[in-house]
């Protein structure tokens, strides 16, 4: 079918020019990083006709050895792949969500939010224990007071102690403390695993009724200049309804605490279907804020209708939030106003 426009503005742009340069895709080094870019690469190319070159960026936080919280947590595997998209030197950006600041730039907009992957975190466990048979004082590896906080109170519920041990790396480091015998127990992010194929490694998926993830975690954020308004179109294509709807929840949520994305807290946004039709009519939003030694945790939730607009998806985030404060959740954060 011949058509004057393309339902492509980024490849009309190329075409117009006489060529197909490649679109500049701007990722972390890591394995997981290229992973999840290489995925957002394949579906870019089959949506535009054009090539897609992974630019190779390192930030602050890949460097630093310091743990998160010391070093600012909030947006330090970021910065560096924001700036290279001020400077022109990527087209679009691809991050794990839930290392984005709450606070958007005005230069630069979230074109997707691609389908969410599983959002739980999962225990790489010695001799495939589960984390109800991990012995008393076991020692388990994460880096992320909100994993610390709902651990160690998940095992005052199931009557027993563990040392929860800082650790920081990637994937292959933090499975190796548990492989050399330093640790009983590394806890991950499930999509991590799925997006690299090692979901096989994960010897329990931790249900998000004992840890709540991160807010955010699971999904990922296309990157690009505001400016840049044909690539935001066409990146757009990528973008999930329900997944934004519920991140932006989330996030509402996180902000409105004002704490960073290493502050102890997790909310998860769930599409409740209605019926036995099975359609998707509310959302539950829940949240909990906790000491790292697992001793103190408020956990609320609220479910409303599914947000049909940004700001209803704010708003509901906004309101758990108040409920949280009003019980006491400001005095269990170590992280505040970042």
């Amino acid at each position: 079918m011949n058509s004057a426009k393309s339902a492509n503005p980024a490849q009309d742009a190329g075409a117009a020019a006489g060529e197909q340069r490649p679109l500049r895709l701007g990722t972390r080094r890591s394995k997981l990083a290229m992973a999840q870019s290489g995925h957002v690469a394949d579906a870019v190319r089959a949506l535009t006709g054009r090539p897609v070159e992974l630019v190779e960026i390192t930030t602050y936080g890949d460097v630093s050895r310091e743990n998160l919280a010391q070093i600012g947590g909030t947006g330090v595997f970021v910065t560096a792949l924001r700036d290279a998209l001020l400077r022109d030197e990527v087209d679009f950006a691809v991050h794990s969500l839930k290392d984005l600041p709450t606070a958007q730039p005005a230069e630069l907009v979230i074109a997707a939010m691609p389908r969410r992957e599983d959002p739980r975190d999962v225990l790489v466990a010695r001799d495939g224990l589960t984390f109800e048979q991990l012995p008393d004082g076991a020692r388990v590896g994460t880096g992320s007071p909100r994993r610390m906080a709902q651990l160690n109170h998940y095992a005052r519920q199931l009557g027993k102690s563990i040392e929860t041990v800082a650790i920081r790396g990637n994937v292959d480091t933090r499975i190796g403390y548990v492989r050399d015998g330093e640790l009983d127990a590394v806890v991950l992010a499930a999509a991590g695993l799925n997006r690299i194929g090692r979901s096989a490694e994960a010897t329990d998926h931790l249900s998000v009724d004992n840890v709540l993830p991160a807010p955010g975690q699971g999904a990922l954020a296309i990157e690009c200049t505001a400016a840049n308004a044909d690539l935001a179109a066409t990146l757009a294509q990528l973008d999930d309804p329900h997944t934004r709807a519920a991140v932006t929840a989330e996030r509402s949520l996180l902000a409105a605490l004002e704490a960073g994305c290493s502050a102890p807290v997790g909310a998860l946004a769930d599409l409740l279907p209605h019926g036995d039709g099975g359609d998707v009519t509310e959302m539950r939003l829940r949240g909990v804020v906790g000491t790292t030694d697992g001793s103190t945790l408020v956990q609320l939730s609220t479910t409303g209708p599914v947000p049909q607009s940004y700001d209803e998806a704010m708003a509901l985030g906004r309101e758990l939030a108040d409920e949280m404060l009003a019980k006491g959740a400001a005095g269990l954060m170590g992280e505040r106003a970042l």
